[in-house]
């Protein structure tokens, strides 16, 4: 079904900001609860935010809330994670995906997966 791709990571000095983005290269996000979860080497994948596509509704983890914010632009079909102040701990890749369970926090309900971007936060 839907195909997703992400963009927007890199290298970044801690307390600096990236700005992710995740769009449908194949087929469209309406309907879905979109996530974003992020994985270090040798770590659990680990849940960060998600967003129903229908209204809007959202979840943050606890660890990232007060610096991390996920929208969504339905008339652009994409999906965003702004990430602020930025520490090396949020080192990892970072995946945008699909599902029907509402604002899951478990990447195991999600089942279109892109193909992760690499954000890396120096000291």
């Amino acid at each position: 079904q839907v195909q997703l791709v992400e963009s927007g990571g890199g290298l970044v000095q801690a307390g600096g900001s990236l700005r992710l983005s995740c769009t449908a290269s194949r087929g469209t996000l309406s309907g879905y609860t979109m996530g974003w979860f992020r994985q270090a080497p040798g770590k659990e994948r680990e849940f960060v935010a998600a967003i129903t596509w229908s209204r809007g509704g959202t979840r943050v983890a606890d660890s990232v809330k007060d610096r991390f914010t996920i929208s969504r632009d339905n008339a652009k079909n994409m999906v965003y994670l702004q990430m602020d102040d930025l520490k090396p701990d949020d080192t990892a890749v970072y995946y945008c995906a699909a599902g029907y369970y509402v604002l899951s926090n478990n990447h195991r309900q999600y089942t279109n997966w892109g193909q992760g971007t690499q954000v890396t936060v120096s000291s």
